[in-house]
């Protein structure tokens, strides 16, 4: 029989720290310092849970759209968490580790995430329990040196593989990040020791970067928020995040659906980049290509990049259309289809 503590979880993740500040002054330098040197961050907006028992791997695997009964100890895997109709109720990060496996996910899902974990833990041996582990961030390609110059040890990781580490007596898990376009790691660790850490990496030469600047460097790299550009009324292929899915791993919640866009043909929308002409549009704006419908923004950003601003846009527009180079109106301002990442942001 199941034990498990959904509530608990959500109430040890409200006393969490304080989300870190949206920026230090300037989102300039911080963006620049994570697109070309090394740039420092906490994840406060971040939570964590461990499931346990000797149902925990087949359980998940049976959970989420990505493969856990195949995940070696030590490996992550990116995944959707989605409901009988296929759609997208949450996405995490579910961790290998040999004794127990380490979903995170961010603290605005948590809630949701563990009612449905409740809901369909039956008689499975599967315990739930809230991790009261800080993260903090590194990015940029000198992230590893500057890792190195405060005395930590780097192997060579893999996107999402983990390893246990001592540093200066204090126990952390060190995690290599899974954005392609830029080197990236978290180190998991107790929050008390929070501050010695960032305090290390920023005198080993990583510069303190806030929210703003982390999430222009998403919107560069391509990668679609939940609630923002990912919602509840989205299909998985719709996102074009192949790397949340597995065909060969069997049955899971909404894996018929998945399986038959797969076997069918493609959804009729795809998540993609837009270049701005104009001012920014809204999240929610149309595209239309010669006054007719055939997508939506869903964020919108100028990107401070040498020279000035670069204004970009992400969203979802149909396949017939999604052509790069495509011209196109959104909220107003003409606009090019373009193709995810903004990849020469990052050369």
């Amino acid at each position: 029989m199941s034990v498990t503590t959904p509530q608990n979880a959500v109430d040890a993740a409200s006393s969490a720290p304080v989300p870190p500040a949206a920026d230090f002054g300037d989102v300039r330098s911080e963006f620049q310092a994570l697109v070309t040197a090394a740039g420092v961050y906490e994840l406060g907006a971040r939570a964590k849970v461990s499931l346990t028992g000797s149902d925990r791997v087949r359980w998940l695997n049976g959970m989420v759209s990505n493969n856990i009964r195949d995940l070696a100890p030590g490996q992550g895997v990116y995944a959707f968490l989605l409901n009988p109709q296929g759609h997208i109720l949450g996405d995490l990060y579910a961790y290998n580790r040999a004794e127990s496996l380490l979903v995170d996910t961010d603290q605005s899902q948590l809630e949701k995430i563990l009612a449905v974990f409740d809901k369909y833990i039956i008689m499975d041996d599967v315990e739930v329990a809230s991790e009261n582990l800080a993260s903090v961030g590194i990015a940029g390609p000198e992230s590893r040196a500057a890792l190195q110059a405060a005395g930590f040890e780097v192997p060579n990781l893999t996107p999402l593989q983990f390893v246990a580490a001592t540093w200066q007596q204090t126990a952390v898990t060190l995690v290599r990040c899974d954005n392609p376009q830029v080197e990236s790691f978290q180190l998991w660790l107790a929050p008390v020791e929070l501050e010695k850490v960032c305090q290390a990496l920023v005198r080993a030469g990583a510069r303190p970067v806030g929210t703003a600047a982390l999430d222009l460097l998403r919107v560069a790299a391509g990668i679609p928020s939940y609630g923002t550009d990912i919602r509840e009324r989205d299909l998985p292929q719709e996102t074009e995040q192949d790397r949340a899915l597995n065909f060969s791993k069997g049955c899971y919640v909404g894996q018929e659906i998945v399986e038959r866009i797969r076997s069918r043909g493609q959804v009729r929308r795809k998540f993609i980049g837009f270049e701005v002409h104009g001012p920014l549009p809204a999240p929610g704006s149309k595209v239309l290509v010669e006054g007719k419908d055939v997508g939506e923004i869903t964020t919108a950003a100028s990107l401070p990049v040498s020279g000035g601003e670069r204004r970009v846009a992400l969203g979802y527009i149909r396949r017939e259309v999604a052509t790069p180079g495509k011209q196109v109106e959104a909220g107003g301002s003409a606009a090019v289809v373009a193709s995810l990442p903004f990849a020469d942001i990052f050369k």
